[in-house]
């Protein structure tokens, strides 16, 4: 958090060129910056330092305390900036000395929300955008630097925005676009060019809610879980894959929504609902107990992949219906976690696929005969949904059943008629894109033992 130096050796600050003019001290700088401003280069130095995730910072004491228009903004800043980093960063190179600078992050941050300010809200006085992104790099005690970020800001806020290209390469449009040039040429490879275009355009957009299903403006909706469309699709599949499951296991189930589906659709069922981690389970029966028809449901810490934690609650017999919503990459949900794209690197998901397929294999050794279990993520990539699948029921007796009389089952009971989600079949699994269809990005496929 930016505040006053506590000791004066603190405030000893590099000399800067007489042409920049007089120092200002960080007190001086810090009554110059808006509190939105302000709480939101916190936030972003603090997601930097992979202190903090983007929701969570968002909804903290600190931006709770601002005013409702300052909360608006601080989200605005924090999330455009995040989502656009990428471009950002590809734009203030082309403008500095040395296009291979390595910036002091403070700059870099102050730098971007300039540059955001100026490229993507039209409602910001430039002269608002430019001075405070300086005043922030002096409060941060980077003096030196207000020069070079007042300079490129000026020269961002004087260029012409570019015109639209006749056409682009993928790695043209994933740099406009803000995405790393790996991950969409593994999607132009996997869903096609077009596809993967549709899906970075929609990362860059405020996620839209409740298209998908009919009842969203109905009293119902008033029960149900407040959820993306993704997430709730895959719970309403697991609900329809095994409507008579009298004994039901979420095995990942924090942050709950999944489970609170459930808990609706099946209130015959034992629901159990068991997470590896204490604190997200701890949350998830804080969210349980606002609804009234979560008597059904069973809260347990306990790792799928090997038994550990309340391990009696899982051997306590065999499941009808089990959800295996594993971790994953979450490049399925790039337009509301932006953080993602700019911390995943391919390695991670070599170690993801490992984790997920000892949770599946863990999961399908408490299905019972005759039971069903749907294997989702919410990731694009073929190694964390397909090949995991493929990988844990090779030289298996499990039987794959086609999500299609699902889809259509649910298109006659909860579904939104004037959606075409008929795309989203692939090979009797489920496929969701962003762009394509009005949703995160899901896969599901359901295995039932014989």
């Amino acid at each position: 958090m930016l505040k006053p130096p506590s000791n004066p050796a603190a405030k000893s600050v590099r000399k800067r060129p007489a042409s920049a003019g007089p120092t200002a001290s960080i007190e001086t700088s810090l009554k110059k910056i808006t509190p939105a401003r302000l709480a939101a280069f916190e936030i972003l130095t603090l997601i930097g330092q992979n202190k903090g995730h983007s929701d969570e910072l968002l909804h903290s004491d600190r931006v709770d305390a601002l005013s409702p228009e300052d909360r608006n903004l601080t989200t605005a800043l924090v999330m455009g900036v995040l989502r656009w980093q990428i471009a950002l960063d590809a734009r203030i190179r082309t403008l500095l000395q040395r296009p291979d600078q390595r910036l002091a992050d403070p700059v870099a941050i102050a730098l971007r929300l300039g540059a955001f300010q100026l490229l993507h809200l039209d409602r910001i006085p430039a002269h608002a955008a430019l001075s405070e992104s300086v005043e922030l790099c002096r409060a941060a005690g980077e003096p030196h630097a207000t020069g070079m970020v007042n300079a490129i800001l000026r020269k961002i806020a004087a260029a012409q925005k570019p015109g639209t290209r006749i056409h682009e390469s993928v790695a043209a449009f994933a740099e406009r676009l803000a995405h790393p040039r790996w991950l969409v040429e593994r999607w132009a490879n996997t869903y096609g060019r077009e596809a993967a275009l549709k899906i970075c355009e929609a990362d860059q957009q405020e996620p839209a809610e409740g298209a998908m299903f009919r009842d969203s403006s109905s009293d119902l909706a008033q029960n149900l879980p407040n959820m993306d469309d993704g997430s709730r699709l895959v719970a309403e599949l697991t609900a329809a894959a095994k409507p008579d499951a009298q004994k039901v296991w979420d095995c990942c189930a924090a942050p709950g929504g999944k489970t609170l589906i459930l808990a609706h659709r099946l209130p015959e069922a034992h629901i159990l609902a068991t997470d590896v981690s204490t604190k997200r389970l701890a949350r998830l029966e804080a969210r349980l107990s606002r609804y009234t028809y979560t008597g059904n449901v069973q809260c347990a810490v306990a790792d799928a992949s090997n038994n550990t934690g309340d391990a009696a609650v899982i051997d306590d017999g065999r499941f009808d219906l089990i959800l295996c919503d594993v971790p994953c990459s979450g490049t399925g949900t790039l337009a509301r976690n932006p953080e993602i794209r700019l911390r995943l690197k391919p390695e991670e998901l070599t170690r993801q696929a490992e984790r997920q397929r000892a949770i599946l294999t863990g999961a399908l050794k408490h299905l019972a005969p005759g039971g069903r279990l749907v294997y989702s993520t919410c990731s694009l990539e073929p190694e964390e949904c397909e090949r995991v699948v493929e990988a844990v029921t090779a030289n298996t007796t499990l039987r794959h059943i086609p999500i299609d009389p699902l889809m259509a089952h649910l298109s006659k009971s909860v579904l939104n008629p004037s959606i075409d989600l008929s795309s989203t079949l692939r090979e009797g699994t489920l496929r969701t894109l962003p762009g394509v269809h009005p949703c995160d990005g899901f896969y599901a496929a359901i295995l039932e033992r014989p």
